[in-house]
Parts: structure tokens; C-alpha cells; sequence
């Protein structure tokens, strides 16, 4: 299994034959401008909440690969309305057994609405069991006592969580989030890419070490293999 990752808060799980690509936001992203979205490939969409920079480029991508589109009721819905037939609407604490493995989607605490003003339901998070193992991409959430059900019942290998602070956690609740799932190995998003969410990269690094607990801060474009 292989995790690519596209900047901001979009990562590919790559795994067998099975692309997974989450909130494709990448055209629009400066920090991203070497990537070419036109190449961005994919057989799964999952989508975690409704704004612009988690679904910039979800509807060109799909256009253009096809894939399965997997969200919330409310954005799968939109979707629909735009002629997109390969979707698989859920809601909090559903599961939903597809070709690559298992997806539960989770709670988060933020906001959604899609770019042109349609309300986005509730936003959410994801556990996907994938290539052997479980991933948890937490979405744009604060940090919220259901992640200690997550810890409880799913004990992710892998916890993908926002660290930027200011719209969603920051660092410090970032590492109280990965005590509450049990999991000490982080790759962090949602940082750097607006004024607003800016990273210090070698104080993060640090806190997450301090507290026993591992941060990768992928660069754009890179991949790491499991």
C-alpha cells in the first residue's frame, strides 16, 4: 500500500488496483502548482465535507476517471444533480464494504457548504481498512471525546489528522486527538496553505516526539509505502 500526498489536505491511498483519493483540492493550491491534476488518477472519491478546498477539483477528476464518489448524503446528492451515477452516499457511523476493503464514515466537528452555497450536511471523517491496514483521515474536525470510541473499537494503524489550527485542530489537540485513537503514527494536513494555518515544522515535529508520538510532514508529491 502506497499514501501519496497532493498538498493541503488530498492524499491517495494506493492499493492493488484500487486508487482512493480524498478532498481534491490541487489546481487552486499554489503550494501545489507542480502537481498536474490531469493526471491524477482514481477509482474512489471520498469527499469529507463540502468546501472548496476539500472538492475544488473533485468534479473535473471525476469527469474525467469515473470514479465512485463517496460522501455524506448531502454532497453525494449534489453530485447526482450534476449527472455523476457512481456514488455511494453515507452518513455518521455507517459502514459499507467496497472492493478495496471496508470505509466507516465518523464524526467531525466543523463546517460544510459546497461552492455554490448548497448546504453540505454534517462533515465528517473516515475509517477505511485498506492493504492490511486502518487509516483514519480525520477530515477538518476539532479535536471531540467520539474519537475516544475510535481509539476503543477501531485502534487505527495510521491517523491522517489536520494540524493547522485556527479552522481545525492545532498541534496540541492534534496529539491529544492520537492519544484519544490510540495512535501514535500522524501524518499531518490542512497546515500551510492560507496565511491563516501557517506551521512552525520543526516545533511540531518536536511536541509530537516530546509526547512519544511520531509527525510526518509529507512533502508534496511524495508517496510512502507500507
Amino acid at each position: 500500500m502506497e499514501i501519496k500526498y497532493y498538498g493541503h489536505s488530498c492524499f491517495e491511498i494506493v492499493s492493488n488496483s484500487n486508487r482512493i483519493l480524498f478532498d481534491p483540492f490541487i489546481s487552486p493550491n499554489d503550494l501545489a502548482k507542480n502537481i498536474n491534476v490531469d493526471e491524477v488518477e482514481c477509482n474512489y472519491m471520498l469527499i469529507s465535507h463540502g468546501h472548496q478546498d476539500h472538492v475544488a477539483d473533485a468534479e473535473s477528476i471525476a469527469k474525467r476517471c469515473n470514479p465512485t464518489i463517496v460522501s455524506n448524503f448531502e454532497i453525494v446528492s449534489w453530485f447526482q444533480e450534476k449527472g455523476f451515477e457512481k456514488v455511494q452516499p453515507m452518513n455518521h457511523g455507517g459502514n459499507w464494504k467496497f472492493d478495496f476493503g471496508r470505509v466507516k464514515y465518523v464524526n467531525a466537528v466543523h463546517s460544510s457548504v459546497l461552492p455554490d452555497g448548497t448546504y453540505g450536511g454534517n462533515p465528517g471523517g473516515f475509517i477505511i481498512e485498506v492493504g492490511g491496514k486502518r487509516i483514519y483521515y480525520a477530515g477538518d474536525t476539532a479535536l471531540h471525546m467520539d474519537m475516544k470510541l475510535i481509539g476503543e473499537f477501531d485502534r487505527p494503524d495510521i491517523a491522517i489528522l489536520p494540524i493547522g489550527d485556527n479552522f481545525t485542530m492545532g498541534i496540541d489537540d492534534a496529539i491529544r486527538a492520537s492519544d484519544f485513537i490510540q495512535c501514535d503514527h500522524v501524518i499531518g494536513m490542512h497546515y500551510d496553505t492560507f496565511p491563516y494555518i501557517k506551521l512552525k515544522h520543526e516545533e511540531a515535529i518536536a511536541k509530537f516526539k516530546a509526547a512519544g508520538k511520531n509527525l510526518t510532514l509529507m512533502e508534496i508529491g511524495s508517496s510512502i509505502k507500507y
